[in-house]
């Protein structure tokens, strides 16, 4: 034993890769074990998959496929597969291999099988079914792309959620991301001297939020933008002084106007999202029976 192998009577953790091959098998579209992963490794420092993305895996020449990939690449396996013959034999592979293989979903599939009393039905990309619910969040990413930075004005009766903000407020990431949800989001710059859209004072349907923003943020966001386009920043635009006369405005018109108010200076795309869904769910109980049984369906 050398001296150091031991700290405090525990015994020194073996030097691990921080770079290493992570493969993710689905035979699905990948996107619940791509999330997952990347959650999971957003909690360890300094490290750098190399990831290898193997979807819509069904067959077994399609998984010899994805073997080669592993027996060329050595590193962790995580996989989502319901078909059992395949999951033996990758399983099997990674044994003789020495490679660890993850069934990401096991646990919780079977924690809620014991739950319900009920066995699940083993069909891939069965989250992804071609429900009514999917059709309505496609129409509801087609609304938002069609309605994004006021456009289509005449359309915003149609909404579920208008947000009204100044600019590099995330308000079409935001809308993207409730439209994916199923909500209809529609969004409309706040711009100084330029008026707003009449119909907004028409609508009864939707609701209106008003985003805001701290503004030492926004003015440096706002910088980095033009420097991105190659643009000075010597302007209206980034001058600290008239983007705080802006929000002042914005927030005046938004208490004016009696629409609820987010700042999103903290906040991430999906935490804002999520505040929204809250509002929209108060307003309109039924509204919020059709997010839950959506959120279900994943």
């Amino acid at each position: 034993m050398h001296p150091g192998d031991h700290h405090g009577g525990h015994i020194k953790p073996p030097s691990v890769p921080r770079n290493f091959h992570l493969h993710l098998v689905s035979d699905a579209t990948g996107e619940t074990i791509n999330s997952v992963a990347r959650a999971c490794v957003s909690q360890f420092d300094q490290v750098h998959p190399v990831e290898h993305f193997w979807n819509l895996v069904r067959t077994e020449r399609q998984l010899d496929m994805v073997l080669e990939g592993i027996r060329e690449h050595p590193g962790l396996v995580m996989f989502t597969l319901v078909n059992e013959k395949l999951r033996h034999k990758l399983q099997d592979t990674c044994r003789e291999l020495g490679i660890p293989s993850i069934s990401v979903l096991d646990p919780l599939i079977n924690a809620l099988g014991n739950y319900l009393g009920l066995q699940s039905q083993s069909k891939p990309g069965r989250q992804h079914a071609l429900t009514a619910e999917y059709f309505g969040r496609i129409d509801a990413m087609d609304f938002a792309l069609n309605h994004d930075d006021g456009q289509s004005a005449w359309g915003l009766h149609d909404a579920d959620v208008i947000l009204v903000g100044v600019s590099r407020t995330s308000k079409t990431p935001t809308c993207i991301y409730l439209a994916n949800r199923g909500i209809k989001a529609a969004n409309i710059p706040y711009v100084p001297g330029c008026p707003l859209p009449p119909e907004l004072d028409q609508l009864t349907r939707p609701l209106i939020v008003g985003l805001t923003k701290d503004p030492e943020r926004l003015v440096q966001i706002r910088r980095n933008r033009l420097k991105l386009l190659n643009q000075g920043d010597d302007t209206s635009y980034t001058d600290p002084e008239r983007v705080r006369e802006e929000l002042l405005e914005a927030r005046r018109l938004f208490t004016r106007k009696g629409w609820a108010v987010i700042d999103v200076s903290r906040r991430s795309i999906e935490e804002t999202a999520a505040e929204v869904m809250m509002l929209f769910a108060r307003r309109r109980p039924q509204a919020a029976a059709a997010i839950d049984s959506i959120k279900g369906d994943e």
